[in-house]
């Protein structure tokens, strides 16, 4: 996981002989571990109980009831290199419905704006809209990505971590057939359910950023865990691969 600040400088180590804290702090902590899956896409135990400052039961013991509770779900760690003696990690994400615990500001007025904006002047207009929208986030992400070089795999982890600046929860992988970028949030996923022109616009412009035809292969907006983009490999079929990471 990236070295970032934590959200919350202190927090109150739960002990295992500590007494039952309030359902309050239980809430409070609940929202915090949902804050960071958010922000990291996936995280074991061990991950959340370092970010957290508590201890590794008592994070399982927050997750149990989140599993419970249907906020998230767990499932084997991909492999990061040659698997060790013992059982896998296993790490935890998010469900849609622990994502729809986070506030979506104003979909219903967006989306009435863009309902009188298609009845007023057509679906064309629409779409400028949806390019417009994207276009200063376009330019931003691409001020973040121009150390990046011109290795694709490094080139999409700069627009993972530049989208990920701006709310997406990105992240970025290397694959046999080229790449992939995950969005593990998305800000306008209700009113994208219905105008998927915002959607388009978004896929245009990481074409454009990758300098790559891309291809969505799943958004959240149509009911899909993660927005998934794939990003072929080049033509001249070389897997690239940076240090401490293998091809899946």
């Amino acid at each position: 996981m990236k070295n970032v600040e934590p959200l919350v400088r202190t927090a109150g180590v739960l002990s295992p002989t500590a007494g039952p804290a309030m359902p309050g702090a239980d809430v409070r902590t609940r929202d915090r571990v949902a804050r960071l899956l958010l922000e990291e896409g996936a995280a074991t135990t061990a991950d959340l109980s370092e970010r957290l400052g508590l201890t590794p039961a008592a994070v399982r013991r927050h997750l149990d009831a989140m599993l419970a509770e249907g906020r998230v779900v767990s499932r084997e760690r991909p492999g990061r290199g040659p698997r060790g003696r013992g059982r896998p990690a296993k790490e935890f994400v998010l469900t849609d419905a622990g994502r729809q615990s986070f506030p979506h500001t104003y979909d219903d007025l967006a989306a009435e704006v863009l309902r009188f904006l298609a009845r007023q002047h057509g679906g064309d207009a629409v779409t400028t809209f949806a390019e417009e929208r994207v276009r200063v986030l376009e330019e931003r992400c691409r001020a973040a990505m121009a150390d990046a070089g011109d290795d694709p795999l490094a080139k999409a982890e700069a627009l993972a971590d530049a989208l990920s600046a701006e709310g997406y929860a990105a992240s970025a992988s290397a694959l046999a057939g080229g790449g992939q970028l995950c969005q593990h949030h998305c800000p306008v996923a209700q009113v994208a359910a219905e105008f998927p022109q915002l959607c388009e616009a978004e896929t245009a412009v990481i074409s454009r950023l990758l300098g790559s035809h891309v291809q969505r292969l799943a958004t959240i907006a149509h009911g899909d865990g993660v927005c998934t983009t794939h990003i072929p490999a080049p033509s001249h079929h070389q897997t690239h691969t940076r240090p401490g990471r293998t091809s899946s």
